[in-house]
């Protein structure tokens, strides 16, 4: 049996994230927006699916996160879970849908919760949201909190560079992912920090601590699919690693589509009925 196989029947929870950070096993995190790619990326063996706000960039073609309504991430969080067996699901909470009114911030959790079926909710943010998070958390949602860059903030940050590389901002970091244990968190994804800053939180806390573009020295590693597969060209920060050219091997094979009907090559006899 190979290893990435292994356990795969064991459903992911929060608890095992839990668990596999206190033994050392690093968690892998991939967002998914849709039932075909959540299938294989779920048989694959991956430990959490994040229908994340990138549908906005990916999915929509946006320029930000920010347009993306709470009605299409229910829409791709619902194809999502269709497929999902093994995986823990986490669905971002989009910009607007929380931030400011807490009594908000927890109807747009419960319909998530309700018409998704997903397992749980990521926010960003630090003290500026507490009251929102702890009222959803009352609900028995979980929560998944984000630092570092975080990509709804764009207009207020102006630039997508490196956070926290400053200490007054990295000491906030540290601060407000305490907080976020502190009141019931279960993980927390770290975006574009320095490793070394990265890798203090998480030896500090003990909820797992997700990087992206934020060094080896974390719990675990999370990407956007269109990015990591090829499929989104004109994209590549430092922290991406493609793991595929599926833009080549897609333009080729539409290409060749193209050549085979123009030359009427298909359909063929056997091809017909």
């Amino acid at each position: 049996m190979s290893t990435n196989t292994v356990d795969n029947s064991r459903k992911v929870t929060t608890h095992r994230l839990t668990e596999m950070k206190h033994r050392g096993e690093k968690i892998s995190m991939l967002t998914a927006y849709d039932f075909s790619s959540a299938r294989i990326i779920d048989e694959a063996g991956m430990d959490v699916i994040l229908v994340g706000d990138s549908a906005s960039n990916v999915m929509a073609g946006n320029v930000t996160t920010l347009p993306i309504t709470l009605d299409q991430m229910i829409y791709h969080a619902k194809s999502v879970m269709k497929a999902v067996k093994r995986a823990l699901v986490v669905v971002d909470l989009p910009f607007g849908s929380y931030q400011g009114n807490s009594k908000e911030a927890l109807a747009s959790a419960i319909r998530i919760m309700k018409e998704s079926h997903a397992e749980a909710v990521k926010m960003e943010g630090g003290a500026e949201i507490r009251e929102s998070v702890e009222r959803i958390l009352s609900a028995g949602i979980p929560v998944m909190g984000h630092l570092g860059l975080t990509p709804q903030s764009i207009n207020k940050f102006g630039t997508y560079n490196v956070r926290a590389k400053e200490e007054a901002e990295a000491k906030k970091l540290i601060d407000d992912a305490r907080l976020l244990e502190e009141i019931g968190c279960f993980a927390i994804v770290i975006e574009k920090v320095p490793a070394k800053l990265a890798a203090k939180v998480a030896e500090e806390l003990t909820i797992p601590i997700i990087g992206i573009g934020a060094g080896g020295g974390v719990d675990g590693q999370v990407l956007v699919m269109h990015d990591m597969l090829g499929i989104n060209k004109g994209f590549s920060p430092r922290f991406l690693r493609r793991y595929a050219n599926l833009a080549g091997v897609m333009t080729d094979a539409v290409q060749n589509y193209i050549r085979d009907v123009k030359s009427g090559g298909f359909p063929t006899a056997e091809e017909s009925y």
